[in-house]
């Protein structure tokens, strides 16, 4: 799997990934879809996008085939960034691209020294919203974005305050550091990672957030599933993070 910048030569890849994104995603007539895309990233508008210094414009390929891409706009005035739209080709979802996509622009960000990321998502995609909750996002706000000359209210999401890191003694009397910044998603409560040392260079293993109880147990496939309470995190393989 491979993030670059999206090209000129892009376009129509681009095009045919927001529609069949769009169509999956949304309870949108097929015309309105058509119209939007079209809007979006004609040539002048497509071009006008990838050339932009405030734009971070970012394309993920698999195998070559690009299969899902990312628009960010850059406030250079708030040190800030909106998340526009994050899409992925229905084919290609449940494979952690659009976790793999958001974490490529969040690193682009902070070499840019970018400290602040909003997220904007449709209120209609509830795949969508839950991918910002759990990525630790908290909704503080509603817009309004035009689809095909018509309103649509979208949902605005901004990175909770940071809690740092907090040191827990295990059973064994080792002192380790419980980071509730670094969230995976449960089925009950989040987890967090776990680390020996307070720079988090070496993982113990994670923190379950539903009975506050540590698991350092991980399968081949990823999955952790705590052995008190039952919360449980999906494997990896089938991750299946917001398109």
């Amino acid at each position: 799997m491979e993030v670059r910048a999206a090209t000129p030569d892009d376009q129509r890849a681009v095009m045919e990934i927001a529609e069949r994104s769009l169509q999956a995603s949304y309870t949108l007539s097929p015309g309105t879809i058509e119209g939007t895309v079209q809007q979006w990233y004609d040539d002048e508008d497509y071009a006008e996008k990838v050339a932009r210094d405030d734009m971070l414009f970012l394309l993920v390929e698999l195998e070559g085939q690009p299969v899902g891409f990312t628009e960010t706009v850059i406030h250079d005035d708030e040190n800030g960034a909106d998340l526009l739209w994050l899409h992925v080709h229905p084919d290609y979802r449940g494979e952690g691209i659009g976790s793999e996509l958001f974490a490529a622009v969040r690193d682009r960000l902070r070499e840019m020294d970018i400290s602040q990321l909003r997220g904007r998502v449709l209120s209609m995609n509830e795949v969508g919203n839950t991918f910002y909750q759990d990525k630790g996002f908290e909704k503080v706000g509603e817009g309004e974005v035009e689809i095909d000359g018509s309103p649509y209210t979208e949902a605005i999401y901004l990175e909770a305050e940071p809690e740092g890191l907090e040191p827990r003694t295990t059973e064994s009397g080792q002192t380790v550091y419980i980071d509730y910044d670094d969230v995976d998603p449960g089925s009950m409560e989040p987890f967090h990672g776990v680390y020996t040392d307070q720079d988090r260079d070496e993982k113990y293993g994670y923190h379950c957030g539903k009975c506050d109880s540590l698991a350092n147990a991980m399968d081949a496939m990823g999955r952790i599933e705590c052995s008190e309470c039952g919360n449980s995190r999906k494997p990896t393989r089938w991750d299946a993070a917001y398109m």
